[in-house]
């Protein structure tokens, strides 16, 4: 049975596609849930004078999408979970989970039902998980499972980010190197004084 798609559908297509679904899809999934409607003769009419606008929309979508896509691509979040002997989870890490880390950590909101998790996350370390944006538009997160109370660690992911760690590095060590030189001159000074005492 041949329907006019009036959202994206997964694994079907978007607004707007033509496509051939069982009968018993359409009826009882599709049309209910206005993600369709028979392609009749009349629709089909409709179809063309709308499709401008249909392609517009899509063009707009698609291009938010791979915005989301450019800063979730490559990023990391952070997931703290109980842990066992030998780095073993008590459970795993759910789609559900990382949706909600995405969220907080990354301020992206995603359909858990739109990710990859490559198998099931049982053990800490980086896991890579894809997540489906939008039809064709994916991208790469990246999902530190740390031990629960462990210490979670903001890794720098922008220019101004890694110029404001190595500068903040940079500082701790010079701090560092200035402690070092005071405490040898106390120590030469005390001396010092020990010796001018044992000569009188």
């Amino acid at each position: 049975m041949k329907v006019i798609l009036t959202q994206e559908v997964k694994g079907r297509g978007g607004e707007g596609d033509v496509v051939d679904v069982a009968r018993g899809f359409a009826v009882n999934y599709l049309f209910p849930r206005k993600m369709a409607i028979e392609a009749t003769p009349g629709n089909l009419k409709q179809l063309e004078l709308r499709v401008h606008n249909i392609r517009t929309r899509e063009g707009a979508r698609i291009n938010d999408a791979q915005s989301i896509a450019d800063k979730l691509e490559g990023a990391s979040v952070t997931i703290e979970a109980k842990v066992g002997d030998e780095g073993r989870l008590f459970g795993s890490v759910t789609a559900q989970m990382i949706g909600v880390a995405i969220g907080e950590q990354l301020d992206v909101d995603i359909d858990r039902r739109k990710m990859d998790i490559h198998g099931t996350i049982k053990e800490v370390g980086e896991h890579t998980v894809s997540v489906q944006v939008y039809r064709d538009v994916k991208a790469d997160v990246i999902v530190k499972v740390v031990p629960e109370g462990g210490l979670i660690i903001h890794e720098p992911t922008t220019a101004e980010e890694i110029v404001a760690q190595v500068e903040a590095e940079e500082a701790i060590a010079e701090e560092a190197e200035s402690e070092v030189s005071e405490t040898a001159d106390e120590v030469v000074v005390v001396a010092g004084d020990e010796g001018e005492e044992a000569a009188e």
